[in-house]
């Protein structure tokens, strides 16, 4: 599987599956659809290929992925998945992302911070806010990495930028033995509900998906749910997440019910509660997995497929 198969793979993953609040198939907002994110996978994809094939510096990689996506929707589908994607895309071939990636972020320059902060202007993401050093419509005087380690406390995404992807990394680790448990017991698939609240069956690759998602929401809450609303919310949101799996999501009928409360609860109040950066990290995630051979993923024609059963209600 080529560079450019991985990162389309991993989105169209992350934007099919089911997760609560999220847009999917079949859940869209007034101002954007999953066949959005189609397309800003598609889009993705051979333009990262291209920058790490070329040697573009990472602020230019970034620049240049925004920039395409723009091109092809105006709305902001992707600029979350390009921040974490992109330095784990530059990492050489046959050098393990772990390793790699450090290298990667303590090289940036004060020009990536400025090429990034153009990036950000341009694909113009919601619940931004305004801060005092370093503001983003302002230009920066640090180095990438620095200028994130400003925003860490408030921002998951600049986060890893600091901990070197240590989220990512553990979450994507975590996915080996889940998937592991899923082939090994196949078995319990007769014992699930016929069907979640939605659609047809849950595949094996949206279970996980699911999973890690609401996994990653109740240990890490969503930074742009806290930045949209307030840091309460972000933690109800992670209690909420937590009781999906902790009820016992998919196997009992107690998980389905935590699932569609917190399905429903994060998408009243004008989608304001979109755990958007969750489903960012999930995107990273599923690239890393799919690239260090955690999982063995779906072809990108059964993922499709999927999306238009779940369009379709069946």
């Amino acid at each position: 599987m080529t560079l450019a198969e991985q990162i389309e793979l991993a989105c169209l993953m992350e934007a099919t599956a089911r997760k609560p609040g999220n847009v999917h198939p079949g859940a869209r907002f007034d101002d954007l659809c999953y066949d959005d994110f189609v397309r800003a996978a598609a889009s993705l994809g051979p333009c990262l290929e291209r920058s790490h094939r070329d040697g573009h510096s990472l602020g230019e990689t970034i620049l240049k992925a925004v920039e395409a996506t723009r091109f092809i929707t105006e709305s902001n589908a992707n600029l979350g998945i390009i921040l974490l994607l992109a330095p784990l895309t530059m990492v050489p071939n046959g050098t393990a992302l772990h390793d790699g990636v450090r290298d990667v972020l303590r090289s940036t320059t004060v020009r990536d911070a400025e090429l990034v902060y153009e990036a950000i202007r341009l694909a113009r993401p919601g619940g931004l806010g305004k801060v005092d050093d370093q503001d983003v419509s302002a230009k920066p005087t640090a180095t990438l990495r620095d200028v994130m380690h400003l925003a860490a406390d408030r921002d998951a995404i600049a986060k890893q930028y600091v901990a070197d992807f240590e989220h990512v990394e553990v979450s994507a680790a975590g996915m080996h033995g889940r998937w592991m448990g899923l082939q090994l017991h196949e078995q319990q698939r007769a014992i699930w509900p016929a069907a979640p609240p939605a659609g047809p069956p849950l595949p094996q690759w949206e279970d996980l998906v699911i999973r890690m998602g609401c996994d990653l929401m109740a240990q890490h809450p969503d930074t742009l749910i806290a930045r949209k609303c307030d840091d309460k919310v972000a933690a109800q949101a992670a209690e909420f997440a937590g009781d999906v799996v902790g009820q016992g999501w998919p196997l009992q009928p107690a998980g389905w019910t935590a699932y569609q409360k917190l399905d429903a609860w994060l998408r009243a109040d004008g989608h304001r509660r979109n755990p958007g950066t969750t489903a960012d990290l999930i995107a990273a995630c599923l690239f890393w997995a799919i690239r260090e051979g955690y999982i063995q993923p779906p072809p990108k024609a059964e993922v499709l497929d999927h999306a238009r059963q779940i369009a379709a209600g069946n």
